[in-house]
This record gives C-alpha cells, structure tokens and sequence, in this order.
C-alpha cells in the first residue's frame, strides 16, 4: 500500500445554530411566539421587556431592498433542504373586554346625588398605601372576563332539577349515574345493561335490580329540561322533543295532526329523513304529501343535540400579524402594510448584567463560567436580532402579497388573481420554503376581514380568453351562484360549471363539487326547500 498526500477543494454548508434559531422562529405562530420568549426571558438574564422599541441591528427595514448577497443566497439554499413543517393554526386568545371605564358622571349615577363615603383605602395611592385583596374573598371587586367564562354545564343544569324531585335513596343515586354518564351533547351513549355491569361486575341479581332503578332513572332523566336529553340516539331525542311540544298547551287540531305525523316520521329510518324522501316517508307514515312536507319543516327546527348550548367553548380570537389600511377612495386609493405592534415583543440586552460582564473579564478558575456567559449575552443579541428579521420577512412578503392582490383589497374575493409561493419568492430573492414559512399561521387584517396570508395564494384555472382565473375567485363565484338560487329549484353541479362556462372560466362538473364542498355548501338534493 502506498501513502500520499492530496489536496482537494470542497464547499459544505452548515446551518449554524443562529440560522437554524431564525428558521424555527419564522414558521411560528403569534401564540408560539410569544411562549418562545417567555421561555428566553426564564432561561437567559441577559434579555428583558422593555415598553419602548428595541433597538434596531444593522439590518432590517432599511436594507429590505438591498441586492440579495452571496451568503444570504448560500443560507436560502440550506433552508431548502429542510422539510417545511406545517404549523397547525392555533391562534386563539383571551377574550378582551370592551367595557369603556365610567366616567364620572356616570358614577354619580349609581347613588343619585354623588354622595358617598370613601372606604379607607379609597386616596391612598402612595407608598404607604395598604394592598388590596386579590378578589378571592367573593368582593364586588372580581374579574369581569372570570364571570363571562363562568357557564353552567349540561350535568349541573340536571342535577339542580333533580333536587326538586322527591326520590327514594336508590333512585336519586341512580339519576345522578346517569346525568353524569350523558356526553357533551346530552346523549346516553351506554345501554342500561352496561352500565349496570359496570357496576355490579358478575353479580346478574344486583345487574337486574341496577337496570330497574336505571330505567325508572331514564325516565326521569328525559323528562328534565332541555327537552330531548338523555336520548340514547337521534331518532329518540327528536321524539323526545316532539312529545313535549305536545304536553306543553293546548295545540290546534292541525298542529296536532302535523306532530303526529312528524312522530310516525321519527319511527322511521333516519336516512330517509336525511335524504328527504317524501314519497317514501308518505307510504311508510300513511300521510299526505303536505303533511309529510310540514312534519319535515317542524322537525328542522329542532335541537339534534340538546347539551350544545351548555358546552363550553371558547371563542377562538384571531390576533393579525399584519394590519392593512386604505389610504384614498376610489382609483386613487392605496394600501399601506404595516406590522401589528401590539404582537412584537419589545425585548432588549439587560444593559446592567451586561455592563457588569464587560468590566469582569474571568481569569483562571473563572475562566469557564466568564465563557459562559459570554455565550449567554450572545444568544440573546441572536434571539433579538432573529426575531427583528422575523417581522421584517412577514413585513416583506405582506407588502408583496397586497401589490399582488390590490384588486382583492378594492373589489373582494371576485377580484383575486392566481398567486403561488414562487412568484413572491422570485421578487423578493428569497426560497419558496421561507414563503412558506412565513405565511403559515400568519395573518393579515384586511377591509375585508382578516385572512392568514395562504387565503392569498391559489392556483389559476384557464379562461376563454387565454388567462387564468384563481380557484378563490371561483369559489367565491360559486358561493355568488347558490345565494341567488331558486329555494324551490337549487342550482346542480353541472348547471353550475355550465354558468361558470358562461363567464368564460373552463371549470369541470368534478371540481365544482369540490370547491362546494370545500365551501361546505350541501348539495342540491339536500338544498331544496320543502
């Protein structure tokens, strides 16, 4: 074996730990951002909030338009190998109270002449000033947004009616059971049977005897208030509903008449109520076409799922990223894009710890911890300045977007043009990854609405005349068409690609299906008045 020696010239990019921080914190959400910082502001005491804008670094705003350089290209290219992961959109927020303060006429107000006493910790304001509590103690002082979360759930609701009911040990402990078996939408999922062997294990003596008081229970249960509850499926929550409508007064003959057939309707296979077969149903139910119909219209006003008004959900509050305002009216009017300052973090080097660093250079032992430190004040400059760029690639590509779509900001979502992530990344210098990145669970607050910054990107389908028109248009086409329909004559799929071909946009019968469903608009079997 014979040793040499060789040189060879190579080129190798690294994603260096600050490239690979400003990738991460790029394809963030407001939300995700936000704990991010918080967690830099536990970890490292180099960084602090501020109330005043951070300062700026070398980049940024002023050098958006500068000529992309030879390693910010080389940077792009390593980000292209990286798969773009999708951030689920979770933008959700506290909800804000609107309430304006009282002024002081309107406090007057309350007591009629103004007078009051003071309490004892009414002016004192300074630095003797007592604490006050902390609204725990059932004061008139708690939390307006606390007491609009308060809600009364489905099984409170029902156990607050069982207590007027007057039941023996067995049979309030049994009712109890099953208020808490009901599910979120006020069904009994279990049969009686199981329930009771999940309670009584082997033993099928006491299985009967727990059956018996259930089934005493249950009809208690359906009995209670929202009608409908305690239904073990939807055909007998319908019923349930439709039997006290009948106890509730004295109803007209007619009234009467449709609510039994709207009963013999329930008996039946719920497909065919879904499916409205009114032929079908007036075979099975002995009725007229007209009843059936009326039946049919009744039973659509009633509550599939009993326990929904007492769920707790909480309204999702989409915070944008992006705010754009319209300057001028008519042909002259422009759009300025600007960034949303109440989301950007207002962080900053703590100048003290830092100052401090500087004047202690470590020697000997301390050398190893001096070093680290020093790490530590690195990576926050890094986190400010990563996070700068952040809202300045959203701030880039927000402004490329709206000169893309002006026609969208003053027509709407008829006006939208074809967009795909390539044409941004071709004029701002950037990959299509980043693109990517960048207007995923991002948002922009627009005349229109607020809409995440993909609702802008969309492929084009071909026109007559030879251009392209985006599939939002088209939807947007779509959803025009069925408002203006006949109720009695609903607009097909087919009879809905023949009118987009009248507006010169080639569209098949398939992909207008699914643009309706995506627009989750029913079809037309389903959209026909009775």
């Amino acid at each position: 074996m014979k040793q040499g020696l060789s040189l060879r010239v190579s080129q190798h990019l690294a994603l260096t730990p600050q490239l690979q921080q400003s990738i991460r914190l790029l394809q963030l959400s407001t939300l995700e951002l936000s704990a991010e910082v918080d967690q830099m502001l536990d970890d490292n005491p180099f960084l602090e909030l501020t109330a005043d804008e951070s300062p700026r670094e070398e980049f940024g705003l002023a050098q958006a338009d500068t000529p992309v350089r030879g390693d910010d290209l080389d940077a792009e290219r390593a980000t292209s190998s990286i798969a773009d992961y999708p951030t689920e959109t979770r933008a959700a927020a506290e909800n804000d109270s609107n309430d304006s303060p009282l002024s002081a006429d309107d406090a007057q107000s309350w007591e009629g002449d103004g007078s009051a006493s003071l309490a004892p910790d009414d002016s004192e304001w300074g630095g003797d000033a007592k604490a006050r509590s902390n609204n725990l103690n059932g004061d008139d002082d708690t939390d307006v947004t606390e007491l609009a979360r308060t809600q009364v759930s489905l099984q409170s609701h029902l156990h607050a009616q069982a207590l007027a009911l007057r039941l023996s040990a067995e049979d309030r402990a049994a009712l109890q059971f099953l208020i808490e078996s009901l599910n979120d939408d006020g069904y009994l999922e279990d049969t009686l049977t199981s329930l009771a062997e999940g309670l009584a294990g082997g033993d099928e003596a006491q299985v009967e005897q727990l059956v018996h008081h259930f089934t005493v229970a249950l009809g208690l249960l359906q009995s209670l208030e929202p009608a409908g509850v305690g239904a073990r499926d939807l055909a007998e929550c319908l019923s349930l509903q439709l039997r006290a409508l009948q106890q509730l007064e004295r109803l007209e003959p007619a009234r009467a008449a449709t609510l039994q057939v709207a009963l013999r309707i329930c008996a039946q296979p719920m497909e065919l109520l879904a499916r409205r077969d009114v032929k079908r149903l007036m075979l099975l139910c002995d009725a007229t076409d007209a009843a059936v119909r009326e039946a049919i219209a009744l039973i659509a006003r009633l509550e599939p799922k009993p326990g929904r008004r007492f769920v707790n959900v909480e309204r999702n509050i989409v915070v944008p990223d992006v705010l754009v305002i319209q300057v001028g009216q008519g042909t002259q009017a422009k759009f300025q894009v600007r960034l949303n300052t109440d989301v950007m973090p207002r962080l900053r080097v703590h100048d003290i710890y830092a100052n401090a660093l500087k004047q202690h250079k470590g020697g000997g032992s301390d050398a190893s911890s001096y070093a680290a430190l020093q790490q530590r004040l690195q990576e926050a400059r890094w986190f400010i300045k990563n996070i700068q760029q952040r809202f300045d690639t959203i701030l880039r590509v927000s402004s490329a977007i709206v000169e893309r779509q002006k026609s969208f900001f003053m027509h709407g979502e008829l006006a939208m043009r074809p967009l795909v992530l390539r044409e941004i990344a071709e004029e701002l210098g950037l990959h299509e990854s980043t693109i990517s990145r960048v207007t995923t669970a991002k948002y922009m607050a627009t005349p229109f609405g607020t809409f995440e910054l993909k609702y802008f990107f969309g492929s084009g389908l071909g026109t007559e005349s030879g251009g392209n028109a985006s599939s939002t248009a088209v939807r947007a086409l779509i959803k025009q068409f069925i408002s203006a329909e006949s109720p009695a004559k609903p607009l097909s799929d087919h009879q809905l690609s023949e009118m987009l071909k009248e507006q010169g946009i080639e569209c098949a019968r398939r992909t207008v299906a699914k643009y309706r469903e995506g627009l989750r608009i029913a079809p037309a079997s389903l959209r026909k008045a009775l």
